[in-house]
């Protein structure tokens, strides 16, 4: 009998990242779930978030119609090389695109800003702060939430089944949705994990900002929440398709030590702006 080839590179550990239940009636248990959560792993996945499962599904639909779409047509809305603009098709290494806006869109961005502002919420008390905190650090109602459906075809040689290395997410917070292709990894204990989702979870995973705000302070706060460390592989076989949303600060927001963390001497580190250091992580240039 032939021995058979994996479609794709399996995690080292058989643990998984954290879930987190969001109907559980204890808000007290909920809230401190997620702050252990990112204290330990920078990533865990909520279920029962409230957003609805026809929402997510129609999402899903969508972002795979568009991919299904000859060049030509997606090259319609392609965005020119040069351009700044946030929105269009591009076909980078990462083969990421946001095609058309749509009612869906729209849609699941709201629920995502109010899961956000929750979950930034139940971080910032879980410090001993104001419930907003967290989210005035990255900006307030300035906040900006960037949805991009990234698009792994197959790929027939294992050696090269990254669709994404080992890396931390520059922004504040990502919310991560996918298809039924297994590909996320989180990285915990020198060993790659497995994430595993169903057609209702969402993914959290804490990002460099939410770390930053807390680094440049003087208090206990420092390097309390990770930022989660991940990679995403590709398979083989079958296509595999992920909507991640970062939330993170407006490009000439300055990222700065939260006030309430500041006690006497001065901050560890200086504040910088947001579009500044994002220049400097994407071309992979040295951040001090």
């Amino acid at each position: 009998m032939a021995e058979s080839v994996p479609s794709k590179f399996q995690g080292t550990s058989p643990v998984d990242i954290p879930i987190v239940d969001l109907s559980n009636p204890n808000e007290d248990l909920v809230a401190r779930a997620v702050v252990k959560a990112s204290e330990t792993w920078g990533m865990f996945q909520v279920v029962n978030h409230g957003i609805p499962i026809e929402l997510m599904r129609r999402l899903k639909e969508l972002g795979t119609e568009f991919f299904e779409l000859p060049e030509k047509e997606k090259e319609a809305v392609a965005r020119p090389a040069d351009s700044t603009d946030l929105e269009g098709y591009t076909t980078d290494y990462k083969k990421d695109g946001e095609g058309r806006k749509t009612w869906a869109d729209h849609l699941f961005h709201r629920e995502i800003k109010k899961l956000s502002e929750k979950i930034m919420g139940w971080l910032s008390e879980g410090l001993g702060l104001h419930h907003d905190a967290l989210k005035e650090g990255l900006g307030g109602e300035k906040v900006e939430y960037l949805m991009k459906i990234i698009f792994y075809p197959p790929c027939p040689k294992l050696e090269l089944l990254y669709g994404a290395p080992h890396h931390t997410d520059l922004n504040g917070i990502t919310f991560l949705i996918a298809d039924e292709v297994d590909g996320l990894q989180a990285y915990q204990d020198n060993k790659w994990v497995d994430v595993k989702y169903d057609d209702s979870g969402i993914v959290v995973i804490i990002a460099d900002q939410i770390k930053a705000c807390l680094a440049m302070c003087t208090r206990m706060s420092n390097g309390r929440y990770k930022s989660g460390e991940h990679r995403a592989t590709m398979d083989t076989v079958r296509t595999r398709i992920s909507w991640p949303v970062f939330a993170e600060p407006n490009l000439d927001h300055v990222v700065g030590p939260l006030p309430e963390l500041v006690v006497d001497d001065a901050p560890k580190f200086k504040p910088y702006v947001y579009r500044e250091y994002k220049f400097l992580k994407m071309n992979k240039l040295p951040l001090e």
